[in-house]
């Protein structure tokens, strides 16, 4: 066991007055900060409105601060396929790309996978400098549900990695 046992809306199965959230709950949520804050945020507005909200862990994106950055943020390749999607997966080598090349960093990719049939990213899984900021757009799309026209659609500052979105995807 993880932690104690709640239902989906945090709130203890073996006590009703408890609610728990994070490290200390046993929930569907990885073992990361920001899913803490999330659970903590929902198990206190669920206590003092006596809700039954559900945490949304859609669009959490994790991040192993090497150098460089190696960060993901929704499904891998396989899980996309388990669960039915027409997946088409855009491999990028970026370690050439402008944005990269002015900092001095010769390792740099991107993986993306991408819903073939409703043109929504899935997973994002990238290596460089600069990406773990980067997958933060990825993740706010992946939990709006944007699609890949939407996300190019925006102007980024040139030449900040945020701006090599547009041929990433």
């Amino acid at each position: 066991m993880r932690g104690v046992s709640v239902f989906e809306h945090l709130q203890s199965i073996s006590n009703p007055d408890v609610y728990a959230a994070g490290d200390v709950a046993d929930t569907v949520g990885k073992p990361l900060t920001p899913v803490a804050v999330i659970e903590g945020k929902v198990a206190a507005s669920n206590l003092l409105k006596n809700a039954k909200t559900v945490p949304d862990y859609a669009g959490v994106p994790t991040t192993v601060f090497t150098v460089p950055e190696l960060t993901r943020v929704g499904m891998l390749e396989s899980d996309a396929h388990e669960n039915g999607y027409n997946v088409t997966v855009r491999y990028n080598d970026t370690s050439r790309w402008y944005s990269n090349f002015r900092v001095g960093e010769s390792t740099a990719a991107t993986k993306l996978l991408i819903d073939k049939d409703t043109d929504q990213i899935l997973g994002a899984h990238l290596l460089g400098p600069g990406y773990a900021e980067l997958v933060n757009l990825f993740g706010l799309a992946i939990k709006l549900g944007l699609t890949t026209r939407q996300l190019t659609s925006f102007s980024a500052n040139y030449p900040s990695i945020g701006s090599d979105l547009h041929y990433m995807l």
